[in-house]
């Protein structure tokens, strides 16, 4: 056969045909297959499997197609089909009408990529905090990654806290390109177990397009780092590279893999970004594993005293063989700052050892964003200067773009300036740059509730237990909301008794058991929990620190044995007092003190105190505290027998964020002297729930 009869011949077996329509098929296809397989968590290895049985069966086509026809008896070889015979030229227009539509159908989704809208980081500038613009539903921003935990292929295990350590610090120098979006450490971490990864699942979870894996061996004095950069929604790799050098470059080579996946990902890294990148944090090696160390300390829901303490005592360490060391230096202030706010840890040599690491990053580098992050916490904690606090996170966030903490910081300050609307932005965008730290996203979900916007605070809260099945604090949170919104218990009653439970810290299962008697007035039950209870004192809501006498006074009341509710009231008042000598500024001491002096019917000493608690300037400053304790006074005056001037607090209460909500107007019993007040039921009515109740768990 001559050339000429041989392509004359292809044309009239519609093999060029039939190539164009597998293509387009194909395509289209492999399209499909893309977006269907990561919705259905299929392992990445089956995209491959399709991918290639697709690109294998495009020259069996053609060959079936030049060795086939189709006739009115059916399919047929092409040399016992006589030419005047074949009706292929009719099946050729057929399949050109195919590849019409399927051409169309190409173009359409081509166009729908290119043209559909995607996430807008607005860039922080010299006034204002960044705030990342609403993104379309499930839109992911082309130059968003995560830098997923390193394999460590050391022989000595005792070195898997150094693989984690790279990995790390290549996340943080990511962090500070303003131009991506880098998910936090935190998040990360949870997907350490590397033969469970599901990338295209593990991109969707965190919304992310680009995943970094890794790993790391470290033997004496040289490192061996292998790192890969990949298209999650495809799994195609992008870059890889192999670092082997001297321990002493492990700091070059982290920059250098951060450099080289902002160049990939088209990032703009402006010159300063570039320097901070490549800056050494310390020249001496051995306070860099200890600074590692300390990171690899777990970090779970709620803050452990023994965690904080093991990791200050490791920095400590550091910055003693490396007085230079700004980021081990930052970090302690905060670690300090930490025991002092959240264990009450308040004695001056706590605050002391704060002020002197602070002082020393801050004559070390002065407009590093860990140094302002840390003064910015110092102000916001300590001397409760929120215009400080805020003027120095903002300086954070332009060094520190993607620091999950820093937004998760202004957040909170809005919050006390009851700039209600900014502070759920920046909480929401904190849990975007850190989606599964449950600590940021049950704060989230906080703040949801005390704006009274309870579906939203449920539905955070549902997502954290879709990824975290039974956890006592995420249940817990989850109960209360329906108890606040309803004045629902049937949650509460299934978390402090049902499988949640099994794995509570003892003294929070005693605590949530010990609440949920009292609002179902069972106090033989609050009896038996207050016995399970270890502490001295009880966190409450808003910060009010409860003595444990408090608590015997309440049960003793609940059982008519008024002599012992006296004398636990007494005991109370005794240790509340001393707590409010030691803290002159603290409004919410005060207050407590006039609460037990109420519930002992000492009205006037009571109110006085009670006002003179809420007309403190910390106050009037702290829209959040305001809220709480406009409640709690309310309380006094309903102890004290003043009625109706509690109601006129409550009806202010009743319109604020942070304070009074539904379910604890119609569960706890301190309002019900109130019951019977058509002005009570007022403001009952006005909280009540706008829909029915969905199903108890």
């Amino acid at each position: 056969m001559s050339d000429r009869n041989f392509f004359a011949e292809l044309k009239r077996r519609n093999v060029y045909k039939v190539a164009v329509a597998y293509a387009i098929v194909a395509w289209l296809l492999i399209q499909a297959a893309s977006i269907l397989f990561p919705t259905f968590e299929a392992p990445t290895w089956v995209m491959k499997v399709f991918v290639s049985v697709v690109v294998l069966g495009f020259p069996i086509a053609l060959v079936l197609a030049w060795a086939f026809e189709l006739t009115p008896e059916g399919i047929k070889r092409s040399d016992e089909v006589a030419p005047g015979e074949s009706i292929t030229p009719k099946t050729g227009r057929k399949l050109m009408i195919t590849v019409g539509v399927g051409g169309a159908l190409a173009c359409g989704l081509l166009l729908f990529q290119l043209t559909r809208p995607k996430s807008v980081v607005v860039a922080p500038d010299s006034t204002a905090p960044a705030v990342i613009a609403a993104p379309a539903a499930e839109a992911i921003s082309s130059k968003s990654i995560a830098v997923l935990p390193f394999q460590n292929l050391s022989k000595d295990e005792e070195n898997a806290f150094f693989a984690d350590g790279v990995q790390d610090e290549i996340l943080t120098n990511l962090a500070k390109v303003a131009d991506l979006k880098v998910i936090s450490r935190t998040s990360v971490m949870q997907y350490k177990e590397i033969e469970k990864r599901n990338l295209p699942g593990i991109a969707q979870e965190l919304k992310v397009a680009h995943v970094l894996e890794g790993s790391v061996q470290r033997s004496a004095n040289r490192v061996r780092v292998s790192a890969q950069l990949i298209e999650a929604r495809t799994d195609a790799h992008l870059w890889a590279e192999r670092y082997d050098r001297e321990l002493a470059d492990v700091f070059a080579i982290q920059s250098e893999i951060a450099q080289k996946i902002a160049e990939q990902l088209q990032a703009a890294l402006s010159p300063k970004e570039k320097a901070t990148i490549q800056a050494k944090p310390t020249a001496d090696l051995q306070a860099y594993d200890l600074y590692l160390r300390a990171k690899e300390v777990s970090r779970e829901t709620g803050y452990r005293p023994e965690q904080t303490l093991e990791k200050i005592r490791l920095l400590d360490a550091a910055v003693a063989r490396d007085p230079e060391f700004v980021p081990a230096l930052s970090w302690l202030v905060n670690l300090h700052l930490r025991m002092y706010w959240f264990v009450y840890d308040e004695t001056p040599a706590r605050l002391d050892l704060a002020k002197k690491a602070l002082e020393a990053a801050a004559r070390l580098q002065p407009d590093a964003g860990e140094v302002h992050l840390a003064r910015g916490v110092f102000h916001y904690r300590v001397s409760r200067d929120f215009e400080a606090a805020m003027s120095e996170f903002q300086a954070a966030r332009r060094a520190l773009p993607n620091d999950a903490e820093v937004v998760f910081n202004i957040g909170n300050i809005e919050r006390r300036q009851g700039r209600w609307e900014e502070a759920t932005r920046h909480f929401e965008e904190a849990a975007a740059l850190d989606p599964r730290n449950a600590n940021t996203q049950l704060e989230t979900a906080n703040t949801y509730s005390m704006q009274r916007r309870y579906g939203e605070a449920a539905r955070i809260l549902d997502g954290v237990l879709a990824w975290k099945p039974g956890d006592f604090t995420i249940e817990r949170a989850r109960a209360e909301v329906d108890a606040a919104e309803r004045g629902d218990l049937r949650r509460t009653q299934w978390v402090v008794r049902g499988e949640p439970a099994q794995s509570a810290n003892p003294d929070d299962l005693a605590q949530a058991r010990m609440n949920l008697a009292f609002f179902q007035r069972d106090y033989r039950a609050a009896a038996e929990a207050l016995a399970a209870y270890g502490p001295r004192e009880f966190t409450g809501g808003g910060g009010f620190i409860l003595p444990r006498e408090w608590n015997e006074a309440r049960v003793a009341l609940g059982l008519g044995e008024t002599e012992k509710a006296r004398a636990s009231f007494l005991a109370a008042r005794q240790s509340a007092a001393a707590r409010a000598a030691q803290r002159p500024d603290d409004a919410r001491a005060l207050m407590i003190v006039a609460a037990i002096n109420a519930n002992l019917g000492e009205k006037d000493e009571a109110i006085r105190q009670g006002e003179q608690a809420l007309a403190f300037d910390s106050v009037a400053k702290d829209a959040l505290t305001r809220s709480g304790l406009m409640s709690a006074l309310a309380n006094v005056y309903t102890q004290a027998g003043e009625l109706q001037r509690a109601l006129d607090m409550l009806e202010q209460a009743a319109k604020l964020p942070g304070g009074l909500s539904y379910g604890n107007l119609v569960l706890s019993e301190v309002w019900d002297p109130l019951r019977k007040e058509p002005r009570f039921e007022k403001i009952v009515a006005s909280l009540a729930p706008k829909e029915s109740p969905p199903a108890a768990k």
